[in-house]
């Protein structure tokens, strides 16, 4: 996201905000609309089962919507409200359940592919789905939120509640090891 973007987004949520807070819960439904996607791929994430996954989501923009007037808009709402559904979800997940990255929900194949292309692709997404499943949960978490989020390191941190060069080590740390698990399929492939 550029910087004139994250300025249009964060002019429109506050205006949205202020007009929620003043009674208008229109304005709750377009931010709601907004939102859903992203909070609903961090519900996947840590859930895999869809009622689990709604509950989820509608927790967290109940919370967001109780809470509004606490938000103080030094981040982007998108940070704050992922740092929400962040915070539920780890609340919300017993200590033996492990996180599952949706890094292979973004590897959709394409009409054209031909038998062989999708195998190929179906391999490899299973290969990342491992290697990412498989890091601990700190790290999987980090590569989830900057890859396939788009998450800048401040926003991880904000929404983490890590310091910045924690994170940027974790995610380091991370490709590192990605790095090599998916070398080692390439070999074995």
């Amino acid at each position: 996201m550029t910087k004139s973007e994250a300025a249009s987004l964060k002019k429109r949520d506050k205006k949205l905000i202020k007009e929620i807070l003043s009674g208008n819960k229109d304005a709750f439904s377009t931010l709601v609309d907004s939102y859903k996607k992203r909070i609903t791929a961090m519900g996947i994430s840590f859930f895999r089962n869809d009622v689990d996954v709604e509950d989820f989501t509608q927790e967290v923009f109940i919370k967001a919507y109780t809470n509004l007037s606490s938000f103080r808009g030094d981040s982007l709402f998108s940070t704050w409200l992922t740092r929400i559904a962040y915070t539920t979800a780890l609340n919300s997940v017993s200590r033996n359940k492990q996180y599952e990255s949706i890094a292979d929900e973004t590897l959709i194949p394409a009409l054209n592919d031909t038998p062989e292309d999708s195998a190929i692709k179906k391999a490899t997404r299973q290969a990342v789905k491992e290697a990412v499943t498989s890091l601990p949960e700190k790290y999987a978490v980090c590569i989830d939120l900057y890859f396939f989020y788009d998450a800048q390191y401040e926003e991880i941190a904000r929404i983490t509640d890590l310091p910045v060069n924690t994170i940027k080590s974790h995610i380091f740390r991370a490709k590192k090891i990605l790095k090599q698990k998916l070398e080692d399929f390439a070999v074995n492939a």
